[in-house]
């Protein structure tokens, strides 16, 4: 069967798809989500079988694409199956690449079996290299179970991305750590500007470091050269000459990525996002339940890519300081 591809209405070819497998997570990390989460029944969220069939539709609409993420995506029960019944679309080459985004936590249990199912490259969020100050971000996490993960992704021949949020007075001293770090490591580094996403016990005001000043910075003391690289999301690339490293920059706030969208993202419930900055969703998870064929599937896809907006609405709203949107990021998907 020959599925319409999907084109949104702005022209847009929508090749990108990243799932949520899980809104549970090991860490508590201040930006993302409350200590004192409460987390979805089972019964909400899609089964591993009926996550594969979603995103096997996608793959046949023309998604080249997977993105796996949480919550921290590892920690679901029998997660690997997943990945292992997804690696068939990597060898019949419908499917360009299967990536994980990850808090690291898991990676030493399951960094060669992911290796072995066809996952060639991880993002590892980690804001900081100090363990105490690791602790106080995350609530929970260890940060020495991070670099066993970092070493044994190595270690399997993953290539490595690390992804660090900004955040004002709390890890801006350490960017250039960092970014030696992981360039010295061979790893890129993506900072990421705090996305206004769910309620959560900080003041997002506070913690908000545009990533426009964290290049200034930088550029006092490092070569910054336009790189045209790009690995299929939001990010771009700059080469930093004296490390001959990447530096990416995620910026929703100071200079939105949206006129070159092409992803959707797909929640643990069956819920299609559009956009990450917008409310407007889908139900695909009725769809799936309600028959073993997937014409009512495909239908149900086919209308929301079709309700992809231009762009997103973030800010951050110093007046109300609510998010601009109420949804958690761990629902969604980071």
């Amino acid at each position: 069967m020959n599925a319409i591809p999907m084109i949104d209405p702005f022209g847009r070819h929508v090749t990108y798809l990243r799932v949520s497998v899980t809104d549970r997570c090991d860490f508590r990390c201040v930006y993302c989500m409350s200590e004192n989460m409460t987390f979805l029944p089972k019964k909400d969220l899609l089964s591993l079988e009926e996550l594969d069939r979603v995103c096997s539709a996608f793959v046949r609409k023309g998604v080249r694409k997977l993105r796996i993420t949480g919550g921290e995506p590892l920690v679901r029960k029998n997660i690997m199956s997943l990945f292992k019944s997804l690696s068939r679309h990597l060898r019949s080459g419908t499917l360009d690449e299967l990536t994980v985004t990850t808090n690291g936590s898991q990676l030493a249990k399951y960094a060669t079996e992911l290796r072995d199912y066809g996952v060639e490259r991880v993002n590892i969020s980690l804001d900081t290299l100090n363990p105490g100050r690791f602790r106080a971000i995350t609530r929970w996490g260890d940060i020495a179970d991070v670099h066993a993960g970092i070493d044994a992704a190595e270690k399997a021949g993953l290539r490595i991305k690390i992804n660090a949020v900004a955040l004002k007075g709390v890890n801006e001293d350490e960017i250039e750590h960092l970014m030696r770090f992981c360039h010295d490591r061979g790893m890129d580094l993506t900072l990421i500007e705090t996305m206004p996403l769910g309620e959560i016990e900080a003041d997002r005001t506070d913690q908000y470091l545009p990533l426009s000043l964290v290049r200034a910075r930088l550029a006092e003391k490092f070569t910054l050269i336009e790189n045209d690289y790009r690995t299929g999301g939001p990010a771009r690339y700059l080469t930093v000459k004296e490390t001959g490293g990447r530096l990416g920059l995620i910026t929703p706030l100071t200079h939105n990525f949206c006129e070159s969208c092409n992803r959707v993202r797909l929640t643990c419930t069956g819920t299609l996002y559009m956009c990450l900055g917008q409310e407007d969703a889908v139900d695909l998870r009725d769809a799936v339940r309600a028959s073993s064929a997937d014409d009512l599937l495909d239908a149900t896809i086919d209308r929301g890519i079709l309700r992809k907006p231009k762009g997103h609405d973030f800010i951050i709203d110093r007046q109300t300081k609510k998010p601009a949107v109420s949804r958690h990021m761990s629902v969604t998907g980071g």
